[in-house]
């Protein structure tokens, strides 16, 4: 995808701060392309909790710049002050979602980074910040184009993959996680055709992979999150394809909800189920899925989805963002470093070390 869903832009020219955060406000989409800009960590912070942006490794960016932005707003002569305004803002971002640890991962790495940075006087203090900021993007988006060449090897020219929520270009920096083998095969010239689940409760995969698919010229077509069993029994689909949040360490992954059913299907029509994601995304400090956080959304994003209610005043709600989907169903797990089968608890850790997981 050509567009870029988050970026830094700087006041001037000479330096990198200060600046304002611009990204694409993923709620507006697809009726029509704005973008947000903001100097504010508090505007920021609420555009991560009502999904103006998204995505794990999107949101892990966000909140590194947001730590930028809190800093930048520091009018002091004092290092020391920085160094409590870094620790402020990570402790503010944290509380924006809780399930994505890229969102943990991005705030440590600031805060580690603030820390070596040590006494260095208050402007070179920002700018060295701000850069690595802007280094945790470019990293990203290397990443991603990682995860597409490795999973590109999974798939075969001429085929139909099967994917769920958005985890395209803009829930990264550019290019996306589940679908970065899709465009890498795009540009290479090969024929593909993606089946995107709508996915309820707020839609991301027909307002968002879906447009940006058609932005790319890719073949997509759009199903309701009901219709995955049915497509698959036609055997048009050669495999699923889908992000993640979360990694635990022996495998388990925390999606978006419906991901887990996805998974089920797929075993049940023997299609091969493939998990893609950065190293950022993986959590080996957790056993399992049953350590992972779940964010649970307001009632009313089920009962009023898009702004005309559909359910009864008064109903009860249960509206988990994300699930669990349990290692045992997912055949591989792709990343920037090579593609991990199982036990998970060897071939991740091994990834995580630099070495090519034992097949």
């Amino acid at each position: 995808m050509a567009l870029r869903t988050i970026e830094w832009m700087p006041a001037g020219a000479a330096s990198l701060v200060p600046g304002r955060v611009r990204m694409i406000d993923q709620t507006r989409l697809p009726g029509e392309l704005v973008y947000l800009e903001t100097a504010d960590v508090r505007e920021l912070w609420a555009a991560i909790r009502e999904l103006k942006v998204r995505g794990a490794p999107a949101i892990g960016i966000a909140v590194a710049m947001g730590v930028v932005l809190a800093v930048q707003a520091e009018d002091t002569a004092d290092t020391a002050a920085l160094q409590k305004a870094v620790d402020r803002a990570a402790e503010y971002l944290a509380g924006a979602r809780p399930t994505a640890v890229n969102l943990f991962n991005a705030l440590d790495r600031m805060k580690r980074t603030a820390v070596r940075l040590g006494n260095r006087p208050p402007a070179p203090f920002k700018e060295a910040l701000a850069r690595e900021a802007q280094r945790i993007r470019d990293e990203d988006a290397e990443m991603c184009r990682a995860i597409g060449r490795h999973g590109l090897t999974l798939l075969r020219d001429d085929c139909t993959v099967l994917t769920h929520c958005n985890a395209g270009g803009l829930a990264t920096s550019e290019y996306g996680t589940a679908l970065a083998p899709v465009y890498l095969a795009r540009e290479q010239g090969w024929t593909i055709r993606v089946f995107a689940d709508e996915t309820r409760p707020l839609l991301q995969g027909a307002r968002l992979t879906a447009w940006e698919l058609m932005q790319a010229g890719i073949d997509v077509t759009l199903i309701c999150d009901n219709m995955a069993a049915s497509v698959m029994a036609t055997g048009k689909i050669s495999a699923v394809l889908v992000g993640a949040d979360r990694i635990a360490a022996n495998g388990d992954t925390a999606n978006k909800i419906g991901t887990y059913s996805l998974a089920v299907l797929a075993a049940a029509h023997e299609i091969p189920f493939y998990v893609l994601a950065p190293t950022t995304t993986f959590d080996l400090a957790i056993p399992n899925g049953g350590h992972i956080p779940i964010e649970h959304r307001p009632a009313e994003e089920v009962t009023e989805g898009l702004g005309r209610r559909t359910a009864p005043h008064g109903v009860k709600v249960h509206s988990p963002a994300f699930d669990v989907t349990p290692a045992g169903l997912i055949t591989a797990i792709v990343c920037e470093r090579g593609i991990a089968r199982p036990p998970y608890e060897t071939s991740l850790a091994q990834l995580l070390r630099g070495k090519k997981p034992t097949p």
